[in-house]
């Protein structure tokens, strides 16, 4: 039976049952913030993510995940390419050559599992937006609930075919919306590259604030130039979220953290180090 919910309510009440002691002497806010390694490929001709520039140039790209350990919960951030592509020797060819070879060296699972986390300790989700190499591993929790624009579930698939499975969980978003209620994990809604496109501010204790792209931007270079994508739906949208972004990290003084780019991942932490 399909499970639809778009009460505008905090992760807490909507998907964590806490004991009220616990709750009150819980720290609140954001613990901890870990970047999983979900999958590192090479694009065969990034002019496509820049048009009219870079013809012919390949380059390499990462795809990370972000667990997020919050006082009321686990929260995860994008799924990766699929888990199943790591048994494939060759990685995961693209339909398009001058799209990305997708290889996965860890798993969700394994990453997860390192961390000591279980799917079933993950109480809200949500993605960046519905390419595979985001939503890859998404039934891996089949009963966390997930956090998704209402444009991109409705957004049709291959065939009409709808992106997710009617039986998971969802609340439908239609605009930003704070998780937690306290302002510490907030989904921005940044359409553009998908029709319900959605990007993700995280505000730490000792950190600070960081904006995670998704794929409102690809690559620092394309970010300088706000360049946009030849696949992307709607190219007004994107300038626009792109914006939003830009005005986000001035008003919050947040680092940009660029989903596809190596250069700068290479740079961070990865698990099982963490953010605070």
């Amino acid at each position: 039976m399909k499970r639809t919910i778009t009460l505008a309510v905090p992760l807490v009440a909507a998907a964590l049952t806490v004991n009220s002691g616990h709750a009150q002497s819980a720290r609140p806010g954001v613990e901890k913030l870990y970047i999983l390694n979900c999958g590192e490929g090479v694009a065969g001709d990034i002019s496509r993510w820049s048009p009219g520039l870079n013809e012919g140039k390949s380059m390499n790209f990462v795809d990370s995940c972000y667990l997020i350990k919050h006082a009321q919960g686990w929260f995860l951030w994008d799924t990766g390419v699929a888990d199943a592509v790591a048994a494939m020797p060759d990685g995961l060819a693209p339909a398009d050559p001058k799209a990305v070879l997708w290889r996965r060296p860890k798993t969700l699972a394994g990453e997860l599992d390192r961390l000591g986390v279980k799917p079933a300790d993950i109480k809200g989700m949500a993605v960046s937006h519905t390419h595979p190499d985001h939503v890859g591993n998404v039934e891996m929790f089949p009963t966390t609930m997930l956090y998704v624009q209402k444009a991109e579930y409705e957004w049709p698939g291959a065939n009409n075919a709808p992106r997710f499975k009617a039986e998971h969980p969802v609340t439908k978003l239609e605009g930003d919306r704070d998780i937690f209620g306290d302002g510490s994990v907030t989904i921005l809604s940044t359409p553009g590259h998908t029709p319900g496109h959605q990007s993700l501010l995280v505000k730490l204790p000792k950190s600070g604030a960081i904006v995670l792209s998704g794929d409102a931007v690809h690559f620092t270079s394309n970010w300088e130039i706000r360049a946009v994508p030849s696949m992307n739906s709607n190219k007004e949208q994107t300038q626009a979220s792109m914006q939003k972004i830009a005005d986000t990290l001035t008003k919050e003084k947040a680092q940009l953290w660029i989903n596809h780019d190596k250069a700068q991942r290479d740079g961070l932490k990865m698990s099982p180090e963490f953010y605070e």
